[in-house]
């Protein structure tokens, strides 16, 4: 059998990682990205650091991971000025690649606050494709300028297709587990009110969904506070 290519052997290794992470229960979407962002930073050519940046509009930027200040700090920068490569990756569904920062004038605003407030001179950008309307990039960063060649951006382009779907799939089992916890401390609360006043399931439910439209309060936040409030007067009455 042949040996693999570099960029076949990146794509394996790569896979590899990521499958790693799916393997592992209970991590949450935050560790995941967390991870995956060190993970770039050490396997894309020429990155220093990494980072990803996510908006759902156009004034309202995060960086949910970063390896160091400085893809916060750009971040920070880029909403200050609705302006720079990491957002034109997301926006505009591409990859943005600043070779040295101080000859590139694609974004001034952001270039003259970057040169000005970190050492960060190479930036390359690739769009993440990220579910329920939000845009993404997960981004590398370099202090020497002309570092990134087509190995970096091919290996980048795979880190970010791959971090998409891990991403995604982190994201529906957070969301998945925190279906299951509202369904059992709601039906928790509804036996409850079954015990205490004695009616049925349907009632039970019944009386938990207009406690929650008279108090304008979602039903799982009743429901939470009920089961506490039922938990706190057992404790008080077990420490007499």
């Amino acid at each position: 059998m042949d040996e693999p290519t570099p960029v076949e052997a990146a794509h394996l290794r790569v896979a590899e990682l990521v499958q790693g992470l799916h393997n592992r229960t209970g991590d949450d979407a935050e560790s995941v990205i967390a991870e995956l962002a060190e993970h770039a930073a050490v396997e894309i050519p020429g990155a220093q650091y990494a980072g990803i940046t996510l908006t759902k509009n156009a004034r309202n930027i995060d960086t949910p991971a970063a390896t160091s200040e400085w893809p916060v700090l750009l971040d920070k920068i880029q909403q200050r000025h609705l302006e720079g490569p990491c957002l034109s990756a997301a926006w505009e569904e591409k990859t943005v690649h600043v070779a040295d920062l101080e000859h590139d004038d694609r974004f001034p605003n952001y270039r003259r606050d970057a040169l000005a407030e970190t050492p960060i001179r190479a930036v390359m950008a690739f769009q993440l494709f990220i579910a329920d309307e939000t845009l993404g990039a997960l981004n590398i960063y370099a202090e020497q300028p002309n570092v990134f060649g087509p190995e970096s951006r091919t290996l980048g382009l795979i880190f970010a297709a791959h971090s998409s779907v891990a991403w995604n799939s982190a994201r529906r089992d957070e969301q998945f587990r925190r279906a299951l916890a509202s369904r059992d401390i709601i039906g928790q609360a509804k036996g409850m009110v079954m015990e205490r006043y004695g009616v049925n399931a349907v009632q039970a439910f019944e009386v938990l969904r207009k406690l929650s439209q008279d108090s304008n309060v979602p039903l799982h936040r009743v429901a939470t506070d009920l089961v506490a409030d039922a938990q706190a007067s057992s404790g008080a009455a077990k420490s007499r």
